[in-house]
């Protein structure tokens, strides 16, 4: 909040505050560059997250594949033909 405020203020001070928060965010963004153990954790969180997308893009596939075999006719079918179904036999 103090980012958007100090951005849109035009005094001094607002400006002094405005180059702090940049610096704290370059700083930031450069002691996580900079940490080999926490770019190792980084690299192992991404390549699990791939793996279980992997899997899932995979299951994606078999539903796919399954769909796409042709499905057997369950249920009763009438012999006779269509325009005979709702007539109704006259008696003189």
């Amino acid at each position: 909040m103090d980012a958007y405020l100090s951005s849109v203020l035009k005094s001094d001070k607002a400006i002094q505050v405005n180059i702090q928060i940049m610096r704290a965010f370059t700083r930031l963004r450069q002691l996580v560059l900079d940490s080999s153990e926490l770019r190792k954790e980084i690299e192992e969180l991404r390549n699990e997250a791939e793996n279980k997308f992997q899997i899932i893009f995979q299951a994606l596939d078999q539903l796919i594949s399954v769909e796409k075999t042709p499905k057997k006719k369950i249920g009763f079918t009438a012999k006779e033909k269509k325009s005979s179904y709702g007539e109704v036999e006259k008696s003189d």
